[in-house]
């Protein structure tokens, strides 16, 4: 937590979600935005997704976000010995040179997705939609932090999260490398984060599952 909130990439505020939501902080992966940040970010991913025990065959980096996080998370993996195919989508197919919307390694057996957050899981069904397409099986995802919180449907809140409908729905393990109750636990621990610890806190009372 404290590399993210160090990084800039973790903010406190007022931002406006996906849901209409105003939430007191915010992240945004688009910020490890050097070879220092997303090293030791891949070196997060690399832990926890070793630490899980999940099995996987090809890794799958979703267009945009998931491009450098996924390339740099196979580096990770390659310098720990754990060398594995990575593969990405172009948001357009390309109709010149190899064509298509995929690039890279072909998608074939486990695929483990890995991205930033699931704010809605609609990025996850598309990549599921073309993974499938592919003859592959969607098997994991990997994220930087799990919210903990409601999702919607049809602009109302549900009782389960974009994790779990992605979970329990889609039939795929999430493997998070941080999630808001830990966030909070972080917060609580230092006078300096007080203020952000009381929004947060509130924030995860309206909107937050278990």
């Amino acid at each position: 937590m404290q590399f993210a909130i160090d990084a800039g990439v973790l903010r406190f505020g007022e931002f406006k979600t996906k849901a209409g939501r105003l939430s007191p902080y915010f992240f945004n992966a688009g910020l490890f935005d050097d070879g220092a940040k997303l090293a030791r970010l891949a070196q997060f991913y690399a832990r926890a997704l070793i630490d899980s025990g999940v099995e996987f065959d090809v890794i799958f980096g979703p267009a945009y976000k998931g491009i450098p996080l996924g390339a740099a998370v196979a580096i990770e993996l390659a310098r720990l010995g754990v060398v594995k195919p990575f593969a990405y989508n172009r948001k357009e197919a390309k109709d010149h040179g190899e064509g298509g919307t995929l690039v890279g390694a072909p998608l074939k057996g486990r695929v483990l997705i890995v991205d930033d957050v699931i704010s809605a899981g609609t990025a996850v069904r598309e990549s599921i939609a073309l993974i499938e397409a592919a003859g592959a099986t969607p098997h994991a995802v990997a994220i930087a932090l799990d919210r903990q919180e409601k999702a919607t449907e049809g602009g109302r809140d549900v009782d389960w999260s974009a994790v779990q409908y992605v979970r329990d729905r889609l039939g795929l393990q999430v493997i998070a490398i941080a999630n808001l109750a830990q966030l909070l636990q972080h917060l609580g621990k230092s006078d300096n984060f007080s203020p952000y610890f009381q929004s947060v806190s509130a924030y995860r009372t309206r909107y937050g599952v278990d």
